[in-house]
């Protein structure tokens, strides 16, 4: 099976995957050495009525939610694309962030649509990468041959607009999907013309397995790793330490720029303190962070063994030496109750309020062989046969979604009592919204731009036509 990049980026409704909704998607295919196959695809998702969206959000797209409704696909049969024609066997889903941001929106809209939400990542030699780190990873090592920007205040920034300004390339309409995938696809033939070796290495280590050889529990050793976690003075690169298993088969990380003395010497529950700390508590001048992170073996991340650090002043680059790594690992191993200690903490899990909506429970489980083929019956079902289609799911949170499956994209198959559910948690859901998109709409109106107001104007009037009756 040959395999083929596809590019993409999306432009939400607002930040979170959960609650928010895609309203365009771009994305291009190309060869392995990123040369364009095929025609692009640059199309709008129609907003359901709802969800209310981000003013913040649809100020930096510029994208109205009426125009969704009026050019774009219903969320069906963008699902039914994507999964036909754009995550087809051997593809390579490549993104800017794409692993934390716009690829858990596709797997909840899979989710929505009766479709595995996992499948479109690994199946039939499907797979995925992520280039942020690949650059930040690129700038910390090898910046030979690339501009690269910094903000108003000197800091190195990494922002797509900025990288591809530095560098002459053409990108006139950044937070367009289709001009961020067209600016992505040149970055990286940036990096592969400048630092060829990196690119490939990179590319090839980014599956689980390809980690798990260099980053594992059975033979700990120190390795390069770039993370957003890490400090950008060093542009987000350290050396790192394998120390204790994490939840869902990870490992914890332990920063070895960081001397580990004070922390071996705490107790289970003043590290826990600090792991669980709150947001406000983490903003306190006298707070000191744990260097301990969870590394992911699923996300793609940009690690690297520390052989790489012998060339190009590869150690002073990141600001670091052999002696200090050493020093702080061999503490580390010293202290294996420290490790014990970490494990405990964070297979503790947060105690959160169990959601009820069914949509926000993709990560409740997986599902089971009975119902996959009971899912594969929804998405293939027509519009008569679902009205009358109500399949006996083993898995409680499958009926209700599937209610919400018929009411956005095929509302004529509900029967009264349904519409009446329907309707009371549509009603439910966009009342929670509500308060805050108001208060952002007043903020932003009171000064807006001339080229901003026509936006606005279009966010009140989507919230007055999707707003039951008796609110209006």
């Amino acid at each position: 099976m040959s395999n083929t990049f596809f590019f993409y980026d999306l432009e939400t409704s607002g930040l979170s995957a959960r609650d928010d909704r895609i309203m365009q998607f771009a994305g291009r295919r190309t060869d392995m050495d990123f040369n364009p196959i095929g025609e692009p695809y640059n199309v709008l998702v129609a907003l359901n009525d709802d969800t209310i969206p981000s003013p913040e959000a649809l100020l930096v797209t510029g994208i109205s939610p009426q125009k969704t409704v009026d050019e774009g696909y219903t969320e069906a049969q963008f699902a039914k694309i994507l999964n036909e024609e754009i995550f087809t066997p051997g593809t390579i889903a490549v993104g800017f962030n794409n692993v934390r941001f716009d690829d858990e929106f596709i797997r909840h809209l899979f989710w929505r649509n009766f479709y595995d939400p996992y499948e479109w990542t690994y199946k039939d030699g499907r797979s995925r990468w992520d280039l942020l780190d690949v650059v930040r990873m690129t700038r910390a090592l090898r910046p030979e041959g690339i501009n690269w920007p910094v903000d108003g205040e000197g800091k190195p920034t990494n922002r797509l607009e900025l990288i591809t300004k530095a560098n002459g390339i053409a990108h006139e309409n950044a937070h367009d999907a289709l001009s961020d995938v067209d600016a992505l696809i040149d970055v990286t033939k940036l990096i592969a013309s400048a630092q060829p070796q990196l690119l490939q290495y990179l590319l090839k280590i980014r599956g689980k397995k390809e980690v798990q050889q260099l980053v594992n529990l059975d033979d700990k050793k120190p390795f390069l790793y770039t993370s957003g976690r890490y400090d950008s003075i060093w542009n987000k690169t350290t050396v790192a330490f394998p120390i204790a298993p994490a939840p869902n088969g990870n490992t914890l990380v332990f920063d070895l720029r960081y001397d580990p003395q004070d922390f071996v010497a705490m107790s289970e529950k003043d590290l826990a303190k600090i792991v669980f700390a709150s947001w406000e508590e983490r903003k306190n001048e006298e707070f000191v962070p744990l260097p301990v992170k969870v590394l992911q073996y699923n996300r793609c991340p940009a690690v690297a063994p520390l052989g790489v650090l012998e060339q190009g002043n590869g150690w002073q680059k990141i600001g670091l030496d052999n002696e200090t790594v050493s020093s702080h690992m061999k503490l580390l191993l010293a202290h294996p109750e420290f490790a014990e200690r970490l494990r405990s903490i964070f297979e503790r899990k947060r105690e959160f309020a169990p959601s009820t909506d069914p949509e926000a429970q993709l990560y409740d489980g997986f599902l089971n062989d009975r119902d996959r083929l009971r899912v594969e019956t929804v998405r293939s079902a027509t519009e008569r046969e679902l009205a009358d289609f109500h399949p006996e799911f083993v898995d409680e949170r499958l009926t209700p979604l599937l209610l919400h499956f018929k009411a956005r994209n095929y509302p004529k198959t509900l029967s009264s009592s349904e519409a009446g559910t329907w309707e009371q948690w549509r009603s439910e859901h966009l009342h929670k919204q509500l308060p805050k998109v108001l208060k952002s709409l007043q903020r932003l109106s009171a000064d807006a731009k001339e080229n901003h107001q026509y936006i606005l104007q279009e966010i009140q009037l989507w919230i007055e036509s999707v707003l039951p009756a008796e609110d209006n």
